[in-house]
């Protein structure tokens, strides 16, 4: 049975991606440089416990056709660690964009966009395992 939201000692909550969003997990790096191109397009992004993802916020359904090398769509089953709207630092899960009412979401097309442009410029290794 998924829970819908599952509260930590953080005050994180690990949530349902599939519900009311998707999410494309990239490694740190790359989503920072995806960042900068995509400016105030971007929506909500969240980096991971241990600092070497971030976690972009798409609409639901988007995981389902997500195909860019590098990155790994979650959708239904899988869950996301959301921390507390005022954890903008880390160490563990924080806020790199807070969301917003409109800005939540990012534009999957924006956001392939910018995964491309930044693999192009600084071509990150695939992993093999």
């Amino acid at each position: 049975m998924p829970t819908k939201s599952l509260p930590s000692a953080a005050g994180c909550t690990l949530q349902d991606a599939g519900d009311a969003w998707d999410a494309i997990r990239t490694p740190r790096s790359v989503g920072l440089a995806a960042m900068e191109i995509l400016g105030a397009r971007c929506g909500g992004v969240a980096e991971g416990a241990s600092g070497t993802a971030l976690y972009f916020f798409v609409p639901v359904g988007t995981a389902r056709d997500w195909s860019v090398g590098n990155t790994r769509a979650l959708g239904p089953g899988a869950t996301v660690t959301i921390p507390p709207t005022r954890r903008t630092d880390g160490p563990g899960p924080h806020w790199r964009i807070c969301p917003g009412g409109k800005t939540w979401l990012t534009d999957p097309d924006a956001l392939r966009a910018a995964l491309g442009e930044c693999m192009r410029v600084a071509p990150v290794p695939e992993r093999t395992a």
